[in-house]
């Protein structure tokens, strides 16, 4: 057994997608595995050659969910490496979902789980029993997530070499909201924003003309080494804290220019010391259509 992947997070956030992304990538899957039972299937699947095993374990658990991190440790020290990816959501996101697909909340239970105040209440209910799970793994916020932008971005994590610590900088609009999953949140608002330059309003920060307009701006600069002097100090502090991914979140009223040029030139000079990913939330949207 070279690698487990566990998947858990809120119901309705998008496991059965991310399930289905892990077994189209090579991984033996196992849905909704009873955390105590985790050893033993390991063994078995060790036995039968399997070298990339992925479980799900989510809230129908919730009586085990105490023991999990003590027993990814022992399969830490058999030589497995182990990853653990949370799916989050905005509990609108959540709500909406179960509504429209009039699914049963997993912690519903009796004739008193009916209706939005009782759902909220049960998600409110799974986020605390999640926390720790949460804690230590890989997030992905699915809130405004297609199906095939959530394989994408999973994909993208298992791509990358797994070192003491996974960086994640991503852009977005702040129109739809700060990423659930983000560690730290950077609003680049208040610089110079190409949107009101003709030539350069349906361009994104990728793009040459307006990576050159940028670099005729003493702010952006600025922004760039402050966010990166912050990084460079802190960081080593999350490696000592054993924390395995930091999210690092920069936002501009549209989420196409200032953010996506940050991310891009953040992430280049990150990536000689770091193992890292780059997301560009509102741009993944509008390409998914």
């Amino acid at each position: 057994m070279r690698e487990l992947v566990v998947m858990t997070g809120m119901s309705g956030s998008g496991k059965s997608v991310a399930l289905s992304a892990l077994e189209d990538a090579g991984y033996y899957c196992i849905d909704n595995l009873p955390p105590e039972l985790l050893l033993a299937s390991l063994a078995l699947e060790r036995n039968q050659r399997i070298t990339r095993l992925a479980i799900a374990i989510d809230a129908r658990n919730a009586t085990s969910l105490p023991l999990v991190p003590h027993l990814l440790e022992s399969v830490k020290q058999q030589g497995v490496n182990v990853r653990v990816v949370f799916l989050d959501a905005s509990t609108d996101a959540l709500v909406r979902r179960f509504s429209e697909t009039r699914r049963k909340h997993p912690l519903a239970a009796g004739e008193d789980a009916h209706g939005d105040d009782a759902l909220v209440q049960m998600i409110l209910r799974e986020r605390h029993l999640m926390g720790t799970l949460r804690d230590m793994a890989f997030v992905i916020d699915s809130s405004h997530t297609r199906a095939a932008q959530l394989q994408a971005s999973l994909k993208q994590f298992l791509g990358v070499a797994r070192g003491h610590l996974t960086l994640v900088f991503q852009s977005f609009s702040y129109k739809r909201g700060v990423p659930r999953d983000a560690d730290y949140v950077f609003d680049v608002r208040m610089l110079p924003n190409p949107h009101y330059e003709p030539k350069l309003k349906a361009l994104t920060g990728m793009d040459q003309d307006v990576i050159t307009f940028f670099e005729g701006q003493p702010l952006l600069l600025e922004m760039e080494n402050d966010i990166a002097h912050f990084l460079k100090k802190w960081l080593p502090h999350h490696v000592e804290n054993h924390r395995s991914y930091v999210s690092v979140a920069i936002g501009c009223t549209g989420g196409q220019h200032r953010s996506v040029y940050l991310v891009e030139r953040l992430t280049q000079a990150f990536a000689k010391e770091w193992a890292t990913l780059k997301r560009h939330r509102e741009i993944a949207l509008r390409q998914a259509g």
